[in-house]
């Protein structure tokens, strides 16, 4: 997927982690000089436009940008309330809008519905249960929008565990599986990773990742109830 268009340069932190942790790719410019500059060779994927703290140089973007042979799009505007107001005169310049601040969750259901209706683009393969989302291309992962420092086994785990969710699996498997044949731990040390990932998945999700007594470990609802 080419790089999201962002503006303005640097991106606003909050704006940039929940892009990262979303797996869209980006580059921020700060005007439409920038952006013709470093247009990918095979264009921009679309824009993010943050139009608050500097909103001239904002719309001036989203002219220019919209007014090309092939306009931009899809682009999604960040305004603030009090920018409502005045979007009706500016309806041709983006695609849609978002309040800012924002929430992270609600940014990525903007951009996903965007990216459907254009029929451009595409997300990186990412494995998603509830409010868990795991980047297979970044080896980032969040829960309810929030990052998880995750060390690489805890992180390849949980991968593991969250592709197949409702399976009961026995620590040898998952030292099998995760850790690979010719790995010599016991399997203790599936227990020390599942407890790490359950705190650092927090009170509120740790159930995500069940122990089947007798058995092992599964993540996520069975299919099967009683």
């Amino acid at each position: 997927m080419e790089p999201l268009l962002i503006h303005p340069d640097p991106a606003p932190p909050e704006l940039a982690q929940a892009l990262d942790l979303a797996g869209y790719p980006w580059k921020a410019v700060a005007d439409e000089r920038a952006a013709a500059r470093d247009e990918p060779a095979d264009g921009w994927s679309g824009a993010v436009v943050v139009a608050v703290q500097e909103p001239e140089s904002a719309f001036r973007l989203c002219r220019a940008v919209r007014k090309r042979d092939t306009p931009l799009e899809p682009l999604l505007l960040l305004v603030s309330g009090a920018q409502l107001g005045d979007l009706e005169l500016r309806e041709d310049l983006f695609d849609d809008f978002c309040l800012y601040p924002f929430q992270p969750l609600e940014l990525e259901a903007r951009l996903k519905h965007l990216f459907w209706r254009s029929g451009r683009g595409t997300r990186p393969e990412l494995v998603e249960y509830g409010p868990l989302v795991l980047n297979l291309e970044t080896y980032q992962a969040a829960i309810d929008g929030q990052p998880l420092d995750l060390t690489y086994m805890e992180y390849e785990l949980l991968k593991f565990l969250a592709a197949h969710p409702g399976r009961v699996f026995t620590r040898e498997v998952l030292l099998s599986r995760v850790w690979g044949y010719e790995y010599f731990g016991g399997a203790r040390t599936v227990d020390v990773h599942i407890r790490r990932l359950r705190a650092k998945l927090g009170e509120e999700h740790a159930s995500l990742i069940q122990t089947v007594r007798s058995v092992g470990y599964r993540f996520g609802q069975a299919r099967w109830t009683p």
